[in-house]
């Protein structure tokens, strides 16, 4: 085979490579959405009586289904977010805050611009507001440096609380 007619057929394959290669590029792929969520974990609690008055949750015991609510406020102090969520079974709280938005990326940041109170305890016997870690008065979020990854879900965690109810009625404390 002559020098001239292997350039030819390089050639040719070269020509019939290309466009191959070209729709191989270009041939559309399925798109798949990802959703970024901003969450809001904490825990509420039962406060014992022996720690009324104070901050303390030992002997506290997990109100399931408590309510709290999560209030966002822009930065020009205007509600843009709030949503009541409910406690589990264990009174662990985790809130998906869909439809969050920041209009402003550092002042409008969950950090800034979130609190978390207590709302509602469905327990009759305790359900008296405390301002454990500022349940009543709003906590502000922290970040732990937690993330939750999936393929198409990824979501920021912030901790608020723990918060806690009391008793309405604790016997008087007796000092020896």
């Amino acid at each position: 085979m002559a020098s001239s007619q292997l350039v030819l057929i390089v050639s040719l394959l070269l020509a019939l490579a290309v466009p191959l290669i070209t729709a191989y590029d270009k041939v559309p792929t399925k798109s798949v959405e990802k959703t970024d969520q901003v969450v809001v974990e904490g825990m509420v609690y039962c406060q014992s009586c022996d720690n009324y008055g104070s901050w303390s949750l030992s002997k506290a015991k997990p109100i399931a289904g408590a309510k709290v609510s999560v209030i966002c406020k822009n930065y020009k102090k205007r509600v843009s977010f709030y949503k009541a969520f409910k406690t589990d079974e264990t009174g662990y709280l985790f809130a998906e805050l869909d439809g969050f938005k920041m209009g402003h990326s550092y002042l409008d940041h969950p950090l800034h611009s979130c609190r978390v109170k207590l709302v509602d305890s469905p327990l009759e016997n305790c359900d008296v507001f405390t301002n454990v870690n500022y349940g009543i008065t709003g906590a502000r979020l922290r970040f732990l440096d937690k993330t939750l990854k999936r393929s198409n879900y990824e979501a920021v965690i912030y901790a608020a609380g723990p918060f806690a109810f009391r008793p309405a009625h604790c016997p008087p404390k007796t000092e020896y």
